[in-house]
Protein backbone atom coordinates (compact mmCIF):
# COMPACT_ATOMS: atom_id res chain seq x y z
CA UNK A 1 0.00 0.00 0.00
CA UNK A 2 2.90 2.28 0.91
CA UNK A 3 4.57 1.93 -2.40
CA UNK A 4 1.49 2.41 -4.32
CA UNK A 5 1.38 6.25 -2.98
CA UNK A 6 5.20 6.58 -2.99
CA UNK A 7 4.35 5.29 -7.03
CA UNK A 8 1.64 7.51 -7.60
CA UNK A 9 3.58 10.57 -5.87
CA UNK A 10 5.97 10.38 -8.34
CA UNK A 11 4.28 10.95 -11.20
CA UNK A 12 3.75 14.50 -10.08
CA UNK A 13 7.42 14.99 -10.40
CA UNK A 14 8.03 13.56 -13.34
CA UNK A 15 9.61 16.03 -15.71
CA UNK A 16 7.38 17.00 -18.54
CA UNK A 17 10.54 16.80 -20.95
CA UNK A 18 10.07 13.17 -20.08
CA UNK A 19 6.86 12.89 -22.26
CA UNK A 20 8.75 13.02 -25.68
CA UNK A 21 10.55 9.67 -24.58
CA UNK A 22 7.57 7.31 -23.57
CA UNK A 23 6.35 4.84 -25.96
CA UNK A 24 3.32 6.76 -27.69
CA UNK A 25 0.64 6.23 -29.99
CA UNK A 26 -0.77 8.86 -32.66
CA UNK A 27 -4.11 9.28 -31.98
CA UNK A 28 -5.36 7.14 -35.34
CA UNK A 29 -2.75 4.54 -34.24
CA UNK A 30 -4.62 4.35 -31.16
CA UNK A 31 -8.15 4.31 -32.61
CA UNK A 32 -7.36 1.47 -35.03
CA UNK A 33 -5.41 -0.65 -32.56
CA UNK A 34 -8.60 -0.20 -30.05
CA UNK A 35 -10.89 -0.83 -33.13
CA UNK A 36 -8.63 -4.05 -33.88
CA UNK A 37 -9.59 -5.43 -29.75
CA UNK A 38 -5.67 -4.71 -29.59
CA UNK A 39 -5.11 -2.35 -26.72
CA UNK A 40 -6.93 -1.39 -23.70
CA UNK A 41 -7.86 2.31 -23.95
CA UNK A 42 -8.36 4.40 -21.06
CA UNK A 43 -9.20 8.05 -20.65
CA UNK A 44 -7.87 9.42 -17.53
CA UNK A 45 -9.33 13.11 -17.24
CA UNK A 46 -12.37 14.32 -14.83
CA UNK A 47 -15.98 14.25 -15.47
CA UNK A 48 -15.80 17.64 -16.25
CA UNK A 49 -13.21 16.86 -18.73
CA UNK A 50 -15.53 14.20 -20.69
CA UNK A 51 -18.30 16.41 -20.27
CA UNK A 52 -17.05 19.02 -22.10
CA UNK A 53 -15.50 17.37 -25.08
CA UNK A 54 -16.77 13.83 -24.89
CA UNK A 55 -14.61 10.65 -24.57
CA UNK A 56 -12.80 8.62 -27.09
CA UNK A 57 -15.00 5.74 -28.42
CA UNK A 58 -15.12 2.73 -26.83
CA UNK A 59 -12.81 4.08 -24.14
CA UNK A 60 -12.62 3.25 -20.49
CA UNK A 61 -13.00 6.26 -18.40
CA UNK A 62 -10.75 6.19 -14.92
CA UNK A 63 -10.08 9.61 -13.69
CA UNK A 64 -6.88 9.99 -12.74
CA UNK A 65 -8.27 12.02 -9.13
CA UNK A 66 -10.50 9.05 -8.25
CA UNK A 67 -12.60 9.35 -5.38
CA UNK A 68 -10.58 6.26 -3.66
CA UNK A 69 -6.95 7.84 -4.74
CA UNK A 70 -4.23 6.18 -6.46
CA UNK A 71 -5.59 2.60 -5.12
CA UNK A 72 -8.89 3.41 -6.71
CA UNK A 73 -7.24 4.32 -9.25
CA UNK A 74 -5.36 1.54 -9.61
CA UNK A 75 -7.77 -1.08 -9.09
CA UNK A 76 -9.97 0.19 -11.66
CA UNK A 77 -7.19 0.03 -14.07
CA UNK A 78 -6.63 -3.36 -13.16
CA UNK A 79 -10.27 -4.22 -13.32
CA UNK A 80 -9.86 -3.02 -17.11
CA UNK A 81 -7.67 -4.71 -18.00
CA UNK A 82 -9.29 -8.36 -16.20
CA UNK A 83 -6.02 -8.02 -13.24
CA UNK A 84 -3.42 -8.34 -16.59
CA UNK A 85 -0.87 -6.23 -15.95
CA UNK A 86 0.68 -7.48 -19.21
CA UNK A 87 -2.44 -6.30 -21.52
CA UNK A 88 -1.26 -3.55 -23.86
CA UNK A 89 -3.33 -0.12 -21.97
CA UNK A 90 -3.10 3.21 -23.83
CA UNK A 91 -3.88 5.99 -21.66
CA UNK A 92 -5.42 9.03 -22.98
CA UNK A 93 -6.34 12.59 -21.45
CA UNK A 94 -6.55 16.53 -22.54
CA UNK A 95 -3.13 17.19 -23.91
CA UNK A 96 -0.75 14.54 -23.28
CA UNK A 97 0.92 15.91 -19.96
CA UNK A 98 -0.56 13.81 -17.19
CA UNK A 99 -0.53 10.40 -19.39
CA UNK A 100 3.29 11.09 -19.44
CA UNK A 101 3.76 11.18 -15.75
CA UNK A 102 1.13 8.34 -15.09
CA UNK A 103 3.41 5.62 -17.96
CA UNK A 104 6.09 5.24 -15.55
CA UNK A 105 4.36 5.48 -12.32
CA UNK A 106 2.07 2.67 -13.62
CA UNK A 107 5.24 1.08 -15.05
CA UNK A 108 6.83 0.72 -11.87
CA UNK A 109 3.79 -0.61 -10.66
CA UNK A 110 4.28 -3.42 -12.72
CA UNK A 111 2.40 -2.58 -15.76
CA UNK A 112 4.39 -4.00 -18.83
CA UNK A 113 2.86 -2.35 -21.67
CA UNK A 114 1.33 0.80 -21.22
CA UNK A 115 1.40 3.81 -23.60
CA UNK A 116 0.10 6.88 -24.09
CA UNK A 117 -1.42 9.52 -26.50
CA UNK A 118 1.31 12.46 -26.79
CA UNK A 119 -1.33 14.27 -28.49
CA UNK A 120 -4.09 13.76 -25.93
CA UNK A 121 -8.02 14.53 -26.75
CA UNK A 122 -7.49 18.23 -27.84
CA UNK A 123 -4.07 18.19 -29.17
CA UNK A 124 -0.59 20.14 -28.34
CA UNK A 125 2.59 21.59 -29.75
CA UNK A 126 3.77 18.25 -31.01
CA UNK A 127 0.31 17.72 -33.20
CA UNK A 128 -3.41 17.22 -33.73
CA UNK A 129 -5.50 15.35 -30.97
CA UNK A 130 -7.86 13.16 -30.96
CA UNK A 131 -11.00 15.71 -31.84
CA UNK A 132 -9.03 17.47 -34.27
CA UNK A 133 -7.85 14.40 -36.29
CA UNK A 134 -11.57 14.04 -36.35
CA UNK A 135 -11.90 10.15 -34.69
CA UNK A 136 -15.40 9.35 -32.98
CA UNK A 137 -16.01 10.63 -29.46
CA UNK A 138 -18.97 9.46 -27.26
CA UNK A 139 -20.95 11.31 -24.81
CA UNK A 140 -20.08 10.58 -21.23
CA UNK A 141 -22.54 8.41 -19.80
CA UNK A 142 -20.96 7.82 -16.13
CA UNK A 143 -20.34 11.59 -15.55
Amino acid sequence: MRRLFTVLALLWLAPASAQSELPGLSPSEAHALHQAGEIVLIDIRQPEEWRQTGVAEGAIQVSMNHPDGGEGFVRDVLQAVDNDTDAPVVVICRTGNRTSQLVPALRQLGFSRVYHVPQGMVGNASGSGWIDTDLPVEDCTAC
